[in-house]
């Protein structure tokens, strides 16, 4: 590989032929060249490495080749070479970062009004444009809209919103999107060619997905793999080693744990990744990358171009993304948001994987809802029809009076399944009426039979059996059953001594229920006034 400046600099697209993506930009500004109807002053916006700087000093070569205006400049001769590598006096580009006073904006413009030097046009290109203070861009604001003759101006920025708007009215605005990961490859393709790069296709791959859509970190990291491999061809595992990401296998054990729902195995999985000298926090962005994978593979049904990147790794995602189940996938993405979260609010790493793998792994150990109901899921199993649609969870109506309900459906679960499911029933209720799961939380189903649920309070708990026999709390109620069980059934309340579960230290007496939930919600018990025969008024 020959050396001098980066394989960034080397190469830059010279002419619009050599972009790769961004085609209404190229379309557009080969127009303006061939009509003679370049504007005085572009805005282009777009992430980091998205080519914005390069198109400028495309648009800027166009107009100075000396062959032109043309839209396909020479390359070679001294305009297009002098521009090309930054050399040329026509061609002035500047960082908004470090050049965002007012008196940098009064040099520039004293400079804007000297004539070309040795070019047709003189092109200013201000990068990171939204650095520039209020004060500046007002001192900068007259020139920008009327410049001398021959004086283009291209704003790049990342930011467009600080951008003030007096500055983008009088500009044509690009919007540079972010290049796919079949876009990156295909630069990375180009420059192994032209460079003589020997290197596997996985590891193009890799650093093609591991870019984010920035053609400049893409070969930024080519670059220093080259230097890292020396002689020898670049691996795959070398560009795992050079960007201090997780080995793939390694993630695919860990979610093959989840799925065996083996929490030992999650806990051992944690262990290794951390062990392998990996950063826990890398680790953990990892795994959310390796979940969000699998989910899509779910939703599309395939493994969708950008993610590909062996026959073999293509291959075993799609099979453990049919294992897995969805509710899995998505609770696994919200388990590593929430540690993301609290290591970022000073949490260890390593615990927040651990903790993430774990309760993955095992939904009994975690007590949130998305854990219930994948809890209810996997119980349910094969109840009810296959065509059935997956439960929903949708919010519990309580003030508004819903339209009449559809007819009772046959039930498809039996009073195990129902009991299992109470908790999360509740649960999904507490989140929209803290009161009503109060009353609910001392309720046990005891029937399913007939389109309806039968659920028996403690002989002394009439109060609360009152309060959820209240019509608004009634539906309330019955839509969370359907929500968790995916079964429309019709609820029935009565008083029964429930025989316990459990020790009977365990258990509370309905007169306890009632005290407690008295205490919690601040309510009054109304006691029904018996009146006496022989009594007078």
């Amino acid at each position: 590989m020959s050396t001098g400046p980066s394989l960034y600099r080397r190469h830059r697209p010279r002419t619009f032929a050599d972009v790769v993506g961004q085609e209404h930009v190229v379309r557009t500004l080969q127009n303006a060249v061939q009509q003679d109807k370049v504007h005085h002053a572009y805005l282009f916006v777009g992430s980091r490495g998205t080519g914005k700087t390069s198109m400028a000093k495309i648009l800027a070569a166009c107009l100075n080749c000396e062959q032109g205006p043309t839209i396909t400049p020479c390359g070679t001769c001294e305009a297009c070479v002098s521009i090309h590598n930054a050399s040329s006096l026509d061609v002035i580009e500047m960082d908004a970062a470090s050049n965002n006073s007012v008196d940098d904006i009064r040099d520039l413009r004293e400079k804007v009004a000297y004539a070309p030097i040795s070019g047709r046009h003189k092109v200013y290109i201000l990068d990171e444009a939204h650095m520039l203070s209020s004060q500046a861009w007002n001192a900068f604001l007259k020139t920008l809209e009327e410049p001398p003759p021959r004086t283009i101006f291209v704003l790049a920025t990342t930011e467009a919103q600080k951008v003030l708007p007096t500055v983008v009215d009088r500009c044509h605005r690009f919007d540079f999107a972010r290049p796919s990961v079949e876009e990156v490859a295909t630069v990375l393709h180009r420059v192994v060619d032209a460079e003589q790069i020997q290197i596997v296709p996985a590891a193009i791959a890799l650093i093609a997905r591991h870019a984010t859509g920035s053609f400049r970190d893409a070969l930024g990291t080519l670059e220093q793999l080259v230097t890292y491999a020396g002689e020898r061809q670049i691996e795959a595992a070398d560009v795992l080693a050079v960007l201090g990401v997780t080995d793939s296998e390694q993630l695919f054990e860990a979610l093959d744990a989840i799925i065996a729902r083996d929490p030992a195995g999650a806990l051992r999985s944690a262990a290794k990744l951390t062990d392998s000298g990996r950063d826990p926090g890398q680790v953990l962005r990892d795994l959310e990358v390796h979940g969000r994978e699998l989910l899509a593979v779910q939703v599309l049904g395939e493994v969708p171009p950008e993610l590909r990147v062996t026959p073999e790794r293509d291959q075993r995602l799609a099979e453990q993304a049919r294992a897995l189940a969805q509710t899995d996938a998505v609770r696994l993405l919200d388990l590593v948001s929430q540690a993301l979260d609290a290591t970022a609010n000073g949490s260890q790493a390593r615990i927040q994987l651990e903790l993430v793998l774990v309760k993955a792994a095992a939904p009994e150990f975690d007590p949130s809802m998305a854990a219930l109901m994948a809890r209810v899921e996997r119980l349910e199993g094969g109840v009810g029809s296959a065509s059935a649609p997956p439960p929903r969870v949708p919010a519990v109506a309580t003030q508004e009076v819903p339209a009449p309900p559809s007819p009772i459906e046959p039930p498809s679960l039996d009073l195990d399944t129902a009991l299992t499911s109470w908790p999360a029933v509740v649960d999904l209720v507490r989140s929209d009426n803290a009161m009503l799961a109060g009353a609910l939380d001392a309720a046990r189903p005891v029937a399913v039979a007939g389109g309806e649920l039968t659920l028996a309070f403690p002989s002394s708990a009439s109060f609360l059996k009152r309060k959820a026999e209240q019509d608004d709390y009634r539906r309330a109620a019955a839509e969370a059953v359907k929500a968790i069980t995916g079964t429309r059934l019709a609820l029935r309340y009565e008083l029964r001594d429930i025989k316990p579960d459990g020790p009977a230290e365990d258990q509370l007496s309905g007169e306890e229920l009632v005290r407690r939930f008295i205490e919690e919600f601040d309510a009054e018990e109304i006691v029904e006034e018996q009146s006496d025969v022989g009594e007078t008024n």
